[in-house]
This record gives C-alpha cells, sequence and structure tokens, in this order.
C-alpha cells in the first residue's frame, strides 16, 4: 500500500495588475517580493503558477526570494470561471443578477472553466504520495482561489462566488490523510504594508 503524507497548499492571488492587465504595477512588484520573503523560510518544493502575464511575474519575483524551487506553469492554474451555476442553485433574492454578470465573462472562459477546475482540483489538492509532508504554492487569480476555498470546505459549487482574495495575500490549506482538508489561513495580508492591502478587493468589503 503507497503511503500518503500531508500537503500544504500555499495559495496567493497575483500581484496588482495594470487596468490591461498586461503587467503587475510597481505595487504589484512590491507586493509580490514581499510575499516571496515571507515564504523565504517554507520548505516549498515548487511554484504552480497561471499562464497570464500577472500571475506568471508574480511567480517570478516570489521565486527569486527562494532558493531552488522550480516554477512550473498550468493552465489549471489560470483565471477562468470554475462553475456556471444553474439558477436553481443560487439563492433566488440575487440568481438573475448573478447570472447576468457571469454572462459578462468571455465564452471561452465560461466554457473551458469547469474541465480546468476539476483538473486543478487533481493537480493541487489533497495528500500526496510518500512519507514526508510537501509544501506547494500557487500563483493563481481570484476565482480559483474562491473554488479551493470552497473546495475545502466542502461547499456547494456555486459558493465560489462571494470568496474575494486581495492581491498577494496568502491563503493555506493542508490536506492531511484521512481527515478533511482544513483552511488554516484565508486571505491574510500580514506581510504587506497598509498601502498595499486590499488591492484588488472590493471597496464595500474592506474592513
Amino acid at each position: 500500500m503507497t503511503a500518503t503524507a500531508a500537503r500544504y497548499l500555499y495559495i496567493t492571488r497575483h500581484g496588482e495588475a495594470s487596468s490591461d492587465e498586461s503587467a503587475l504595477t510597481e505595487n504589484g512588484r512590491r507586493q509580490a517580493a514581499l510575499l516571496g520573503e515571507r515564504l523565504g523560510t517554507v520548505p516549498l518544493t515548487a511554484v504552480h503558477h497561471g499562464p497570464l502575464a500577472r500571475a506568471e511575474q508574480t511567480a517570478r519575483l516570489i521565486g527569486e526570494q527562494l532558493t531552488n524551487v522550480p516554477l512550473l506553469r498550468s493552465e489549471a492554474a489560470g483565471d477562468y470561471i470554475p462553475h456556471l451555476p444553474r439558477r436553481e442553485e443560487l439563492p433566488p433574492e440575487s440568481a438573475d443578477a448573478t447570472l447576468a454578470r457571469l454572462a459578462g465573462f468571455p465564452a471561452e472562459e465560461r466554457e473551458k472553466g469547469p474541465e480546468l477546475a476539476e483538473e486543478a482540483l487533481a493537480r493541487f489538492t489533497g495528500p500526496v504520495e510518500g512519507d514526508e509532508p510537501r509544501h506547494h504554492l500557487l500563483v493563481t487569480h481570484n476565482f480559483l482561489v474562491g473554488w479551493l476555498v470552497r473546495a475545502a470546505l466542502d461547499a456547494p459549487k456555486w459558493r465560489w462566488l462571494g470568496i474575494n482574495h486581495a492581491n498577494a495575500a496568502l491563503t493555506v490549506i493542508r490536506y492531511a490523510p484521512d481527515r478533511p482538508a482544513s483552511v488554516l489561513l484565508f486571505n491574510d495580508t500580514g506581510h504587506l504594508p497598509r498601502d498595499l492591502r486590499w488591492t484588488g478587493f472590493p471597496p464595500e468589503l474592506h474592513v
């Protein structure tokens, strides 16, 4: 029987991006570097990141603070709609507004998203083979963070909606053998100075 050990998945949203999302802003670069410093003592064995420039640049800046940790590009770590809910899944009072908002996203993000979301669960979550715990970092986007947190809490599939994550904040999920996933940390910005917190977060949700 193959031995399994705990996986610690460190998840972050890319740093603040320019208005056209083609690159990180100066604030975004600072955020990524500071997160890299925070993770410098974590025994990471891999940094997975999405294919878009803002995620790739964030991963590279974090990687500069680490020692010999490979950066691995993955479509499953990209930006997409992980689950397009049916009307009957949603609370009646918000269903119309939610479906209208999701309909505004590119068709490719809506059509390919569910398959990529299942791939992300298979690739990035759950215990790992072997006797030693493993620590992985995932540099991704707001929707996938919500999807993974939802899955860890065993919430309904539509509930990735409403889970917001600030740029370069840190979430940690532990997947141990023979027990439910544990969300150890969520949306933590302790490594960022006040002026770099809450970016990418709806203003009305700042606390």
